[in-house]
């Protein structure tokens, strides 16, 4: 290639699907001063070669599969401006070599397997470094203090490594500093003050072990505009006038931080706030009225403090002022003593929020049902998903305009006092998941309406004074004898426990005898002929509501695809598969969707496209990701899917940013088990969690029907008759399901680096299961023994493993059945959210 072009300076090679080895004739070009392979499938060890080229500038080998060490000859170049190999799967140490070369501008080594400590001599071979980022690591030790000597440095990323010892004040030397991330790590002692004389864009220590107090120069930082300083141990107040001096604060994370004192009023002239996240400290006092003046609030988490309302009205007045926050989808306030009404004025957030937790706030009175021109009930909220107002004093009716809440998934007004009847509007909660309304006053009968409810999953109406017949039809064959104890006089099959509805039968059957046989015949006649015309006109409903679904079949032509990804451009790339990789765009219609083009130079990824469609054509669920068109042409195949905007699983699950607690991970756990059961295929609509990349076992029929396939699952989680011989089943991903069951609850992948000769990840769950489950499980998930749910949380955990190791067996026929494995999943959620509200009151888990 080289003797071709002796002179070529540049080289882009990335985003080419390349695979294999890196070519050995790339480093015969000695003149070059930029190479990029990025973005490919480059899965062999960095040739020691790419020290010839000694006149290089840039080097970028990122987001590939490169494995091995960083070579020492990178050191030898002495003009290396740009070192960029992040996403990777680089392991052992940086060669020190490298923090040599004085022209280095940028060092990108994030998302690798990077190991050992940083040089103490960084600064002395670096002096004009910009940009370091060694996130995602497993680096060790101390941060040599000499790293703050670094004048020039605009942006370091240390997050989710292991590094101990303390933040030094020297760290007020880095005057150019904009961006400082250290969260995720095992960093001890106090916050510096010298923070403060920084003009810093971001600063976040979220997830380290820093204590005593907040210094209050951090609060004068006017450049700043996320900061995020929750899961540590502060024991602090905030200042009172925090608002002055944070004009363009965008982002609050304060959450798990140990503060204390009230919520300062002032907050409000951080006008640019989109999102504050304030939850499970010690905040008293009131909840300012004035937040209603952050008009770009989008999110706004206060749960699991003591917040009270003002005194002066019984109404819950901060939640009014809040219907001046436009923007507004999530608003969480749940376990806080609040005492108080809801304000009618709620309903006006009627375009925005989704998200309304109230759980176990002491909240009475009627549910607001409006007057004069007020908005109506929550019907009015057309965006709302979930509404949590269970374990307060609510009383009164619940209005029948709630049907009017079209949006709604998840509904939750258990352990109140509520009165009346089930509304029949019930039944046009089109995409309800979710309902409980246990243990209240409810009498009258159960809405048959409700059997209509195609998605509705989880369904608890006992200890209530319900009577007449339960509905049979629906998800009403599914659901068992606890959706319904306790009730006054319900009457059904014998497997729900109630008395049989047998008297109006007979009494039914007994007229029969009466009637004479034409007129018998006559009837029958008739019977059928509206049989008939039902069916009809249910297969026309069915069809014009498949016609209006929003993820409606659509016509996207490549041409739109290049100007909605912007040309597939590595800016929009979101992940990289065996057959292809995946592009966030936005259609002219404002539409976020997710484009998987694939590598048709891969072999096999043809046949995947066609089986992909195949698949997605004929199997329809509430869990899995919505297919949304196809693109093809001679040159190119491509799935446009929905966007999924909350990202994966293995995002929310390793970031330190957020932690899933035990109740959110066993409900993306049972959405995961939804779509992997036949019996609850359906239908598309939104769900908590969507599987996007689901066993190919789906492809096979109902049963345990084997077939033979060269196809081999992730490594980790395939099941062993995958390896022996390439037998596919659907027991085959019972035991992936297991894998992955351990694997959201020890917060540990099967190929972690720990798992070597004969131990693995389910030896290692198994072994504990003998001993102390709580050496393996998540330590995120536990707190300390002396908390009072501690007890709750290990049994919980226990049960959950245990049903992993089961789905897990080695012998197909010994595993549990997915669906045995849902009903388990299911038990386990609600006995957890009973068992810690009654445990620990106010301070118990949160739902």
């Amino acid at each position: 290639m080289c003797s071709h072009l002796p002179k070529l300076g540049g080289l882009h090679l990335g985003m080419n699907y390349l695979n294999g080895q890196i070519p050995s004739k790339i480093f015969e070009c000695r003149e070059l001063q930029y190479l990029s392979l990025s973005v490919n499938y480059f899965t062999s060890s960095i040739p020691r070669e790419i020290g010839n080229l000694t006149m290089q500038k840039e080097l970028h080998l990122g987001i590939n599969n490169l494995k091995g060490v960083i070579p020492l000859e990178i050191g030898n170049l002495p003009h290396l401006e740009i070192l960029s190999f992040p996403s990777d799967s680089l392991t052992g140490s940086v060669p020190s070599l490298i923090f040599n070369i004085s022209s280095l501008k940028t060092i990108d080594f994030r998302n690798n397997s990077l190991s050992g400590n940083l040089p103490v001599n960084i600064h002395e071979g670096l002096p004009i470094l910009e940009q370091l980022d060694f996130s995602t690591n497993q680096f060790v030790g101390q941060i040599p203090s000499v790293l703050w000597k670094c004048r020039g440095l605009q942006f370091l990323s240390l997050r989710d490594n292991k590094f101990s010892g303390t933040i030094s004040k020297e760290v007020g030397n880095l005057i150019s500093l904009k961006e400082l991330n250290l969260d995720g790590n095992n960093l001890t002692g106090t916050l510096p003050d010298e923070i403060g004389n920084l003009n810093l864009n971001v600063l976040d220590v979220y997830g380290n072990t820093l204590t005593s107090s907040i210094p209050f120069k951090i609060f004068n930082v006017s450049t700043m505009q996320i900061l995020s300083l929750g899961k540590n141990h502060f024991s602090s107040n905030l200042p009172s006038d925090m608002g002055f001096w944070l004009p363009n604060l965008e982002e609050l994370y304060l959450q798990q931080s140990g503060l204390r004192g009230t919520i300062p009023s002032y907050i409000s002239n951080a006008s640019r706030l989109t999102f504050i996240a304030m939850n499970a400290n010690s905040f008293t006092g009131c909840i300012p009225n004035t937040l209603g003046s952050l008009r770009l609030l989008q999110r706004l988490f206060l749960s699991t403090n003591y917040l009270t309302r003002e005194s002066s009205t019984p109404e819950l007045r901060f939640l009014s002022s809040l219907t001046n926050c436009g923007k507004l989808e999530v608003l969480s306030i749940s376990l806080n003593p609040l005492n108080g009404i809801l304000p009618i004025s709620l309903g006006n957030l009627s375009n925005s929020l989704q998200w309304f937790d109230a759980f176990g706030c002491q909240i009475k009175g009627n549910i607001p049902s409006g007057i004069g021109n007020q908005p109506l009930d929550f019907g009015n909220l057309k965006a709302i998903t979930n509404i949590d107002l269970s374990w307060n004093h609510l009383s009164g009716t619940i209005s029948s305009t709630i049907g009017g809440a079209n949006s709604l998934v998840s509904l939750s007004l258990a352990h109140n006092k509520m009165q009346g009847s089930i509304p029949k509007s019930m039944g046009n909660l089109i995409n309800l998941e979710f309902l409980d309304l246990s243990n209240n006053n409810l009498f009258g009968v159960i809405p048959k309406s409700l059997e209509a409810l195609r998605y509705l999953q989880y369904f608890n109406v006992s200890f209530n004074k319900l009577q007449g017949e339960i509905p049979t039809g629906g998800h009403f064959a599914n659901f068992t004898a606890k959706s319904f104890l306790h009730n006054d006089a319900l009457c059904g099959a014998p497997r729900l426990q109630v008395p049989s509805c047998k008297t109006n039968k007979n009494r039914r059957l007994a007229s029969l005898k009466y009637i004479l046989p034409p007129i018998a015949l006559a009837i029958l006649v008739v019977a059928l002929i509206f049989l008939l015309m039902g069916r009809r006109n249910q297969k026309i409903e069915l069809q014009t509501q498949a016609d209006w679904s929003p993820f409606a079949w659509r016509m996207v032509s490549y041409e739109e695809l290049l100007q909605a990804t912007q040309a597939f451009s590595e800016t929009n790339l979101i992940g990289i598969g065996s057959y292809g990789s995946v592009y966030k765009g936005i259609l002219l219609d404002g539409m976020s969707i997710a484009v998987k083009v694939f590598n048709l130079q891969v072999g096999g990824a043809l046949k995947s496209f066609d089986v992909e469609c195949e698949v997605m054509r004929n199997i329809r669920h509430q869990n899995l990701i919505k297919i949304i068109s196809s693109c093809t042409n001679l040159d190119f195949k491509a799935l446009v899917l929905e966007y999924m905007s909350n990202g994966s699983l293995e995002m929310w699950l390793y970031s330190h940013k957020y932690c899933l607690d035990i109740l959110q991970r066993l409900n993306v756990m049972i959405d995961v088990a939804s779509a992997l059961d036949p019996a609850m295929s359906s239908s598309m609509e939104d769900s908590v969690a969507n599987v996007a990349d689901f066993g190919i076992a789906k492809l096979l029929s109902e049963g345990d029907i084997m077939l033979q396939t060269m196809t081999l699952a992730t490594i980790g989680y395939m099941a062993p008759e995958y390896g022996t011989g390439g037998i596919v089943s659907t027991r085959g991903d019972v035991y992936s399901y297991g894998v992955m069951l351990m694997e959201t609850f020890t917060r540990k992948k099967p190929t972690d680096e720990m798992f070597v000769g004969e131990m693995s990840l389910k030896s290692w769950v198994n072994d504990a299961l003998d001993g102390s489950i709580i050496a393996v499980v998540d330590s995120n998930l536990m707190g300390s023994k002396e908390e009072e749910d501690f007890f709750v949380k290990e049994q919980c955990v226990s049960s959950i493993l245990g049903l992993a190791v089961e789905c897990s067996n080695d012998l197909p026929e010994k595993r549990i059945s997915i669906e045995e494995a849902l009903v388990v999943l299911v038990m386990e959620e609600l006995a957890v959210m009973v068992l810690a509200v009654e445990s620990s009151g106010i301070g118990g888990m949160q739902q």
